[in-house]
């Protein structure tokens, strides 16, 4: 058996600890650590990294305090509109959803799109529709709301602004966190096997049904065993722009550059020339991982077989 390990993100941006409260950050340690370790009981039990990395952002999709799932922020109309996106890199199979509602955990429709659609990418009411074909749990619009998810949307809802933070109301004073928010996983089964998802409830106040880049496969998501597993989070146009996922497949592949190496020269010289912020997670086929950003910090955990682990918040 070979080393197997997972890595995951629950978004990236301007996240200081002098802006964080004690419960704050002992919630949001609790809910990586929760999710990572779904994820890595997955690969104990020798099962595939697509479930794995599915497992782990279940949790997160379930946690009020990532921006997915049931912590999505509100639209411009005073809903949520999730995107998700997986990809299996033993054949390169891979489903993704956008402008879905009332969807409990976006990732398990990705996973449908993926697995029963004959199509990779679903959107808006088709996709809903192919949720209730598949008998996906879907909940009403009381379960995905927050009172400091509303309190943020109502403070911009009257103008063009959209806002890529989380603020918590409550805590607005202790706490300013100007956040990306996106949750993610990446993983390496004990077959050498990989896999990477990504799923997000967007911008707050965002009009337009916009898309980020987290369900567009080669942006914010991307698979290959020959080369790499990465999930993106960060201001998502950039991100599309610059293809950022497959560049790091590329880089490795071209330029024969490592998972840290290829990573490094994607966030911290491609995205910083044309101005994106934000991070990426990474594991290649032999159970290495990577966890890089520019942004002053990002949610993020990791385990190895090996017996390496880190869960950490800041630079």
């Amino acid at each position: 058996m070979q080393t197997f390990s997972i890595a995951i993100h629950g978004g990236a941006g301007t996240i200081l600890k002098e802006d964080m409260t004690p419960e704050l950050e002992k919630a949001y340690l609790q809910g990586l650590q929760d999710a990572v370790d779904a994820g890595y009981a997955v690969l104990e039990q020798e099962g595939s990294a697509v479930n794995a990395v599915k497992a782990a952002i279940v949790v997160l999709e379930d946690n009020m305090l990532f921006n997915a799932g049931r912590g999505s922020v509100f639209t411009k109309k005073g809903v949520q509109e999730m995107d998700a996106a997986i990809m299996d890199g033993a054949d390169l199979s891979a489903g993704a959803v956008a402008g879905i509602r009332n969807v409990r955990n976006p990732i398990e429709l990705a996973t449908e799109v993926m697995r029963n659609s004959n199509h990779v990418f679903l959107s808006g009411k088709g996709a809903n529709d192919f949720a209730i074909k598949q008998g996906i749990k879907l909940e009403p619009e009381e379960y995905f709301y927050s009172q400091f998810r509303y309190d943020q949307w109502k403070a911009i809802r009257d103008s063009d602004n959209y806002s890529l933070d989380h603020t918590h109301h409550q805590i607005e004073e202790l706490m300013r966190d100007k956040k990306f928010g996106t949750v993610g996983a990446v993983a390496c089964d004990a077959k050498g096997n990989i896999a990477a998802a990504t799923s997000t409830g967007g911008m707050t106040n965002k009009k337009y049904g916009r898309i980020g880049d987290s369900p567009i496969i080669g942006s914010g998501t991307y698979a290959n065993n020959h080369t790499c597993a990465i999930s993106c989070t960060g201001h998502g146009e950039l991100f599309i722009r610059s293809v950022a996922a497959y560049d790091v497949s590329c880089l490795m592949e071209y330029k024969g550059m490592s998972l840290a190496e290829a990573m490094n020269e994607v966030v911290h010289k491609k995205l910083i020339a044309i101005g994106g912020e934000g991070g990426m997670i990474g594991v290649d086929a032999q159970g290495n991982y990577a966890l890089i950003f520019n942004s002053a910090g990002m949610y993020r955990a990791a385990r190895k077989s090996t017996g390496e682990s880190e869960i950490n918040i800041y630079l």
